[in-house]
């Protein structure tokens, strides 16, 4: 239809005068966002070679056109700010569209199009996305203006997307109806004088007034006082009930000149403005952009796209300005003229020139620095100053007003207004969920700060640094609130950027630095600190920073714990030669003199770590793990049902998310990087947003069994997710994720699959699965393409008869294919399905994951043995052992370069291993059964070792002294024997039969027992190896052995149940039968007891029949028969005056017991689980006793009273009081410590129940501990075979 005369007239008349001042190309942007203009004619009209062609050009293209057209003509005037010609059309304004209910293409209606347009309100940005969540809240505010006057403040820092919002608020039928009948109405105010202000209100009495009645208005108003009554009586008397909309209001003295009881609606950046004036007051905080969703939409708006056909620099560009409607909306009008700068724009963005980045529109300012910089201009001289000073802050920082205290020399209450100030005016924003208030900057503001005051940066970074110096120069803050966990952890920061690099070095190569920051940040932001300022420290000492980073990654897990371990301690087992060693060993000598318990690990040096970064993300055992396809990060996931992300080279969490409602089974990213899928034991497959952790899709229906494994294609040419479950039949699943359900479902496998992987390049898919075989999938088109019988590479003579294939790898080239099963890893031709390779491992151990390098020959391979080895499949050889792992490991991955490995365990932990570093290693390790004899100063330790030969070492020095051959069959135990006069001529026993050292230091060993699993037992000649004696007779594996004190008998007992007593010169054997369940120990009664034989030679043994017995070792007769319990006896200790002994049980008690009468005098209960030791103390008034659940308690032996319970409340959440049972206690010889062991070593205060110092080793499970007698030395060997010899630091 066209468009009424009296508006088409009106063009006419006013058409020289539009011809000469409009330029159509801004114009004609929101015309076309209108739908009254087409993308054909606006490229005619551009294509025109100056302005006022162009405008001449739009001009008649309107007259042809209708009502709508002229409207939206109308409103294009009124946006891009020319208020002088709008006015010129406003008289002749169709009051309603011919069109009827048809909605304008903005959202409103016809009454809504006309009421707005009437009122100057403007339309629409030619690009427009909505933002519902706020437009509601503020018309939740504005509905509060129903009743009565009053303000509604929406605020927020330059670009956020007021006025858009604010216009969009209003264009809402229902809320004007109801609310404000009377109008809306719209005045652009900015930064104004009063001439300027005058002049605003003039026009917009005018307006009003002319609406009212075009021919009666009345003269101008000449002063501010008149016009604002003028402007009071028309809101009032002719529009009450209408809305004002202040937009962009600066001052408060402007404000007060609306203070007229009438409803208004205000943009600003100071949300104080409406302090000063009267009457209700709500407020809408505009703190967030667009988020990432809603940004790409106006950019695809701006180049014609779609969303998801936008290059990467598009969501680069969108992150690096947080989403700032203001930064998005000019560079994608910029990008509309010149759609390949988006890298260009980006550039700009992050090196901070926004000058660059300028208007390609009417918006207020110039460029983006302009923009920025208006709000600053206003504050106070002074202030200006203090909020330069914030230049120095790092983004999505929030800092306390304390740090602030410090850096300006103010009291925190002088602070906290000057930030209210900055708050007012959206220079600043205010996390209120925090008590202090927590402060901080856009990005957007703070790079313009830091392009303003480039050449100020380095002093600025000074001065923060020196405040903290000055304020802090008795120590650093130690109270844990948010100011000090401030300065520990940007401090560091301040300093680099300050060029202070000797203070950089005095406080990173500081071991109480160390200490004081892990106690209160944890290790992940030290390790970062050596990584990002590594080449200011390599400059001082690199070797001195390898020692620290070196310690930070090993021990990282550890400073992970709390309470936090000494660090100290941990430090001391570091390398002898390293700098944090050294540093550690004067602290402990300094702390020892004061009485301080330190432990020096003598024989360290001999070992060498291989994994770079150990990580205990999660509580319980980790499942899968996974590097990024850029490699600098790494996701995790298992029993905890949490994914974590973290970083490669810190160990920094980067994301946690409680992923699903049972323990998370697999975790896999996208090949951008910008996905991550998991899959678990409830059945269901999720995909999350990387970086945000908010989840984007789950499929919660097709599965029916628990998902074991995902992964995502290698590329992302067609993005599709691989499932794979312990479904019967349709247990491999591809799925799009643009879809609700799945794209297809792989059929040929009957039982579970275990795991599924993309060839790389995408053609195939290979499955491995619980029936034994490896299938090869078509991607595209489903179907089955070759299957891979692997149960046939196990003889059916096998007794298993099931063959799981637990996991397949491809190589680089795609042309061969790795599958697990068992203890074997196959490696088949995929064009023929020929075996090329295969690599048996232990038969005590399962290969549980493989994984083929990217970029080299090697294949990584995790064992149940808790360790992970890699080879070379070119060569069939074994590469390198990466052990360190304490319990089985999951997975292995290599990093997309190759140069990392990583591997996941039931430890709870995550290691990165490097892969050039790591090797096959020579290392001998030993097995826990051990025997020490300590001699003066000297001791000799006797163990088997993993090649199961028996050696004798020096303990100090780690020599050894003798070596047996390979045994045919597993040494179980081992004894040593050593003659030492005394000065009665006897040897002198210790309290467990073993020898205990004389003071002349002149004995050695002279002779050493073994017994094997084939129930051998055997003695030889130390050091000539010598066989002195096979003793045959135990008919299953002999379990314990010990010398009698003159060396002429040996006591062995067995899993037969027997213990026999041999003269071993002789051979002859007496046999003390009895047990009906294994004997696992004994020990030797001293004379100091009574006795009914006439040699006191007497036996006390213990097992799992629950029974304790008394023996004579000449005759064999049992003496006593002790029904002590109803489980088995775990352990049995005898008093050292000989008077007593004590049991301890799986039925969770220990009893006390007379040697004399042979009664229970005391049964001590309290213990929830099994009671694995006890001890007597030297003085037998206590008796200690530890459970499998690591805990242990001090009874008083003459009433069997409870006395302590040691360490109760501070169990670690991580793991039990003691990392595992509890397998060995000793006291030291005046009673007031006790040292236990478990998953490590702890010494105690007896008298407190406190524990004193705490010995970490590489692995765990400690069997026993051997002590020397002053109580200073202690030598123990872990389940990986390390030997620790621990000597107290005096």
């Amino acid at each position: 239809m066209a468009m009424e005369e009296g508006a088409r007239s009106c063009l006419l008349r006013s058409r020289p005068i539009l011809e000469q001042d409009i330029k159509a190309t801004y114009l004609m942007d929101h015309m076309i966002s209108d739908g009254v203009l087409s993308a054909d004619e606006e490229e005619r009209i551009r294509s025109l070679p100056t302005r006022r062609d162009q405008a001449v050009a739009l001009l008649e293209l309107l007259m042809r056109k209708d009502n709508r057209a002229y409207i939206s003509f109308y409103n294009a005037l009124v946006r891009e700010s020319y208020g002088d010609l709008a006015n010129l059309l406003h008289n002749s304004l169709p009051l309603a569209s011919p069109e009827g209910n048809k909605s304008f293409s903005d959202g409103g209606t016809p009454y809504v199009q006309a009421v707005l347009s009437a009122g100057g309100v403007p339309q629409r940005p030619v690009v427009f996305v909505n933002r519902p969540p706020l437009v509601n809240r503020v018309r939740e505010k504005l509905y509060r203006l129903k009743k009565e006057p009053g303000w509604v403040t929406v605020f927020g820092m330059a670009g956020a997307g007021k006025s858009v919002l604010a216009a969009e608020a209003v264009r809402d039928q229902a809320l004007i109806e109801e609310c404000f009948p009377g109008g809306v109405h719209w005045l652009s105010v900015g930064q104004l004088d009063k001439p300027d202000l005058l002049v605003k209100i003039q026009s917009l009495c005018f307006r009003l007034e002319q609406s009212l009645d075009p021919q009666g208005v009345q003269r101008s108003p000449s002063t501010l006082d008149e016009a604002r009554e003028r402007l009071r009586f028309l809101m009032l008397r002719r529009y009450p009930r209408s809305l004002l909309i202040l937009d962009d209001l600066w001052d408060s003295g402007v404000l007060r000149m609306f203070d007229i009881q009438c409803r208004v609606l205000l943009t600003t950046r100071d949300r104080s403005l409406t302090d000063s004036v009267s009457g209700a007051k709500y407020e809408v905080a505009v703190e967030s952009g667009l988020d990432e969703d809603k940004a790409l939409e106006v950019f695809a708006l701006y180049v014609n796209s779609k969303p998801h056909n936008l290059p990467e620099e598009a969501r680069s560009i969108v992150r690096e300005c947080k989403g700032s409607p203001l930064v998005v909306s000019l560079i994608g009008a910029l990008l509309r003229e010149f759609p390949d700068r988006w890298a260009y724009y980006l550039r700009m963005l992050q090196q901070k020139h926004f000058k660059r980045i300028r208007k390609s529109s009417s918006y207020d300012y110039e460029a983006l620095d302009q923009a920025m910089d208006a709000s600053i201009q206003v504050l106070p001289a002074e202030h200006q100053d203090l909020y330069r000073d914030l230049t120095v802050l790092q983004k999505d920082v929030q800092v306390p007003a304390k740090v602030l205290c410090v850096l300006w020399d103010l009291e925190q209450e002088e602070v906290e207004d000057v930030l209210q100030g900055f708050v007012n005016k959206s220079l600043l924003f205010r996390d209120c969920h925090h008590r202090p208030y927590l402060y901080y900057l856009h990005d957007l503001q703070l790079d313009f700060l830091a392009e303003q005051n480039r050449s100020q940066l380095e002093s600025l970074h000074t001065k923060v640094v020196r405040k903290y110096q000055q304020f802090y120069r008795d120590g650093p803050p130690t109270s844990g609130d948010e100011d000090c966990l401030y300065w520990y952890r940007f401090l560091t920061y301040h300093m680099a950027n300050a060029k202070l690099s000797q203070e950089l070095y005095s406080l990173m190569f500081s071991l109480d630095w160390v200490r004081t920051k892990a106690q209160v940040l944890g290790p992940a932001h030290l390790i970062n600190d050596y990584v990002e300022y590594g080449t200011i420290l390599d400059k001082e000492n690199s070797e001195v920073r390898g020692d620290f980073q070196e310690f930070l990654s090993q021990s990282g897990h550890r400073l992970e714990q709390r309470p936090l371990p000494d660090v100290v301690q941990l430090a001391l087992s570091q390398p002898h030669a390293s700098e944090v060693y050294r540093q550690a060993k004067l602290q402990a000598q300094d702390a020892a003199s004061r009485g301080s318990l330190y432990f020096d690990w003598l024989n360290q040096s001999s070992l060498e770590s291989l994994s770079r970064l150990v990580v205990q993300p999660h509580q319980g055992s980790i499942n899968s793990a996974c590097f990024s396809h850029g490699g600098d990060k790494v996701a995790s996931c298992g029993e905890s049902k949490t994914l974590r992300v973290f970083k490669t080279l810190s160990g920094e969490k980067l994301l946690e998310v409680q992923a699903h409602d049972d323990e998370v089974l697999c975790c896999a990213f996208s090949p951008d990087d910008r996905l991550l899928a998991t899959c678990s034991s409830d059945r269901k497959v999720k995909v999350w947003n990387a970086e945000r952790g908010v989840l984007l899709r789950s499929f919660d229906e097709e599965h029916e069994e628990q998902v074991n494994h995902c992964q995502f294609t290698n590329t992302t040419r067609r993005l599709l997710l691989a499932t794979c479950s312990n479904d019967k039949f349709m247990n491999v699943k591809l799925w799009n994720l643009n879809k609700p359900s799945s794209q297809n479902t792989m059929f040929g496998h009957l039982e579970p699959v275990n795991h599924c992987c993309f060839s790389p390049d995408d053609t195939y898919i290979s499955t491995a699965s619980s029936d034994g075989t490896l299938r090869l999938f078509e991607v595209a088109s489903a179907n089955e393409w070759k299957s891979i019988d692997v149960r046939s590479q196990f003889p059916e003579s096998e007794e298993e008869t099931d063959v799981h294939v637990k996991c397949s790898t491809w190589t680089r080239d795609g042309r061969r294919v790795i599958c697990a099963a068992r203890n074997a890893v196959f490696v088949f031709d995929v064009e023929t399905a020929d075996m090329l390779l295969e690599i048996r491992t232990s038969r005590l151990s399962t290969v549980q994951y493989c994984h083929a390098c990217p970029t080299s020959n090697l294949l990584a391979i995790a064992l149940s043995h808790y360790a992970v080895e890699l080879w070379d499949i070119e060569t069939n050889k074994k590469m390198a052992d990466c052990s360190g792992h304490l319990s089985w490991v999951h997975g292995v991955q290599f990093s997309p370069d190759g140069s990392l490995l990583l591997s996941c365990s039931d430890d709870q932990t995550v290691r990165l291993w490097e892969t050039k570093r790591v090797h096959t290693s020579s290392a001998v390790s030993l097995k826990r059964d051990s025997d020490v004899v300590f001699i003066g100063g000297e001791l000799t330790v006797a163990a088997a070792d993993n090649r199961n030969r028996l050696q004798v070492r020096d303990g100090r020095s780690g020599a050894v002294l003798f070596q047996t051959e390979e045994q045919p069959s597993r040494i179980r135990c081992t004894c040593l024997w050593t003659a030492r006069p005394s000065e009665d001529g006897t040897a002198r026993p210790s309290e467990d039969g073993t020898a205990r050292p004389s003071e002349d230091g002149t004995a050695q060993p002279f002779a050493v027992a073994l017994g094997r699993e084939d129930g051998t037992v055997q003695v030889l000649e130390v050091p000539t190896g010598s066989v002195l004696a096979t003793l045959l007779g135990h008919t299953r594996t002999v379990l314990h052995c010990v010398f009698s004190p003159d060396g002429h008998a040996l006591i062995s007992s067995s899993e037969d149940c027997t213990i026999r007593v041999w003269k071993w010169r002789t051979g002859e054997c007496t046999v003390l039968r009895g047990h009906t369940e294994q004997v696992r120990r004994f020990s030797l009664l001293c004379q100091a007891a009574p006795t009914d034989t006439p040699t006191g030679a007497r036996l006390l043994s213990w097992s799992f029949d629950g029974t304790a017995k008394v023996w004579d070792t000449e005759s064999g007769q049992m003496l006593q028969d002790i029904a002590g319990h109803q489980g088995a006896v775990l352990s049995c200790h005898v008093s050292p005056d000989g008077l007593l002994f004590a049991t301890s049980s799986a039925d969770t008690t220990a009893k006390v017991w007379s040697c004399e009468s042979w009664r229970c005098l005391h049964v001590l209960r309290g213990h929830q689980d099994c009671v694995r030791s006890c001890r007597f103390s030297w003085d037998a008034r206590r008796l200690a006793t530890g459970d499998d659940n690591g805990e242990i308690r001090l009874w008083n032996v003459v009433d069997g009273a409870l006395l302590k319970i040691c360490s109760r409340d501070t169990e670690d959440a991580m793991d039990s009081l003691h990392g595992g049972w509890v397998t060995d206690l000793h006291f030291s010889p005046d009673s007031t410590l006790l040292v236990s062991t478990g998953g490590y070593i702890k010494w105690w205060d007896v008298e407190r129940g406190e524990a004193l110092q705490t010995f970490y080793p590489t692995g765990a499970n400690l069997k026993r501990i051997h002590v020397s007698h002053d109580f200073s030395t202690f030598i123990t060997i872990d389940n990986i075979g390390i030997l620790y010899v621990l000597q107290r630091v005096q």
